[in-house]
């Protein structure tokens, strides 16, 4: 009866998160699907340079989710107090990490053309990463405060804020790309604008579902930020390590045409989807970890970390039958080229065939980040996408020739390498004493 208590709350907490997750996805799947209207080339530049952005942008989601350990373990320990100190620190880190990443992410745009992507590519992809770039801070400070919330168990607000902002992001999509209500056309780009407005709105609402309590210091700490960095820095190299190599792969695929980067950008972003399931299985581990640890309870740990590892192997398992039944016709909800459809059907096979690794790869990090272990998880990303998946993927996709599929097979070994290595990691602390990242009264 405890178990199936257990499981419960860990699907109740994973399934706000996860359409949370799965709507802030959303607004990248309505991004392609408007833009892919406009034809091959501009989807390829959308989907070139939002995996360019988020691939320096994720570093920042990671160091914020530094703040997820800490918020879990601090509630877990029953101290209301620390944990809303560290809501005020997580705005401050924000700042400071955008401040970091904004010049590098500025000036990406200037390394399109010379990396080979076609003119007409690099023009639309350069503007879409400028006018994504205000959207970083409130993006970061979003995170911050959704870590709070979801350790809280306090989710609707995160819902609430995600249904805003997609119809926003709807609305804003049609009106920006294609210059409907008065709004100027700024075709591809336009969406990289609405995207950066919808996640300032997303912000906003959550910010007004946080209530500090009287008295609570809203000073910056350099020691919490110093924790919280010591945390967030590896979990934001391991999703930049992530989140790149996919982003090599789309630099790749556009060298070898603007059909196949539309391809790949079909299957990214219907994969992109899917996965929200499993990351939001993970920060619901993440949220029943960190307080087990924080209650000094190891065996609680353990059994939901490995609950979460089954329930987002049990997930992942119907979209890859979905991708696997109906490909084409998940392929023509992003595009209604015959040619990009039939590009991407391939794709999203290996998708399917890929999907288990995934989601026990995206929940291994989750249960690891309850625990405070975030530097194993950074470095089995960086082994077993860069010395195993990339690899592979250059060796099939262009020495032998298979192009893009080949490139995604190579993604698909990367997975499995990293999926089999974050399992085998939690086992093991799972089975000692874990102790938590910091001291709490006893109450």
């Amino acid at each position: 009866m405890k178990r199936e208590n257990e499981l419960w709350q860990l699907l109740k907490l994973a399934g706000p998160i996860a359409f949370a997750q799965a709507g802030y996805a959303l607004m990248g799947l309505v991004d392609t699907a408007v833009v892919g209207r406009l034809g091959s080339a501009p989807l390829g530049a959308v989907g070139l340079a939002n995996g360019l952005f988020f691939a320096f942008a994720v570093i920042g989601i990671g160091a914020m989710m530094g703040l997820d350990p800490l918020f879990a373990q601090a509630l877990g320990a029953g101290d209301q107090k620390r944990a809303q100190e560290l809501v005020w620190q997580g705005l401050w880190l924000s700042l400071a990490v955008t401040l970091v990443l904004a010049l590098p992410i500025a000036l990406l745009p200037f390394l399109l053309e010379p990396a080979g992507v076609a003119p007409d590519v690099a023009r639309d992809g350069r503007l879409f990463i400028w006018l994504r770039l205000p959207g970083l801070w409130p993006m970061l400070a979003f995170a911050s405060l959704r870590s709070y919330l979801q350790a809280a168990q306090r989710t609707h607000a995160l819902v609430f804020a995600v249904l805003i902002a997609n119809v926003a992001n709807l609305l804003l999509d049609i009106g920006l790309v294609f210059g409907k209500a008065g709004m100027p056309a700024l075709g591809a780009p336009g969406s990289a604008l609405a995207t950066s407005f919808c996640g300032l709105v997303q912000f906003v609402v959550v910010a007004f579902a946080v209530h500090p309590q009287k008295g609570i210091s809203r000073r910056l700490a350099i020691l919490d930020l110093r924790k919280a960095l010591n945390v967030g820095i590896p979990v934001g190299l391991q999703m930049g390590a992530e989140v790149g190599v996919f982003a090599l792969v789309g630099l790749l695929a556009a060298r070898l045409g603007a059909l196949s980067a539309a391809a790949h950008q079909v299957a990214i972003a219907l994969a992109s989807f899917t996965f929200c399931a499993a990351v939001g299985v993970g920060m619901a581990g993440t949220v029943q970890v960190g307080r087990a640890v924080g209650a000094r309870d190891t065996p609680g740990a353990r059994r939901a970390g490995l609950m979460a590892f089954a329930s987002g192997t049990c997930v992942m398992g119907i979209s890859a039958i979905a991708f696997w039944v109906a490909p084409g016709w998940l392929a023509r909800i992003l595009s209604d080229s015959p040619e990009v459809v039939a590009a991407s059907v391939p794709l999203l096979a290996v998708c399917a065939v890929f999907q288990l690794s995934d989601g026990v790869q995206g929940v291994g990090s989750g249960v690891l980040r309850g625990v405070g272990d975030t530097r194993f998880a950074f470095l089995a990303n960086v082994g077993g996408h860069y010395l195993v998946g990339l690899p592979l993927a250059i060796l099939l996709g262009l020495h032998f020739g298979w192009g893009v599929i080949g490139l995604w097979w190579g993604l698909c070994a990367g997975l499995t390498a990293v999926a089999a290595a974050l399992l085998t990691r939690f086992v093991r602390l799972s089975s000692r004493e874990i102790k938590p990242l910091e001291q709490h009264p006893r109450h």
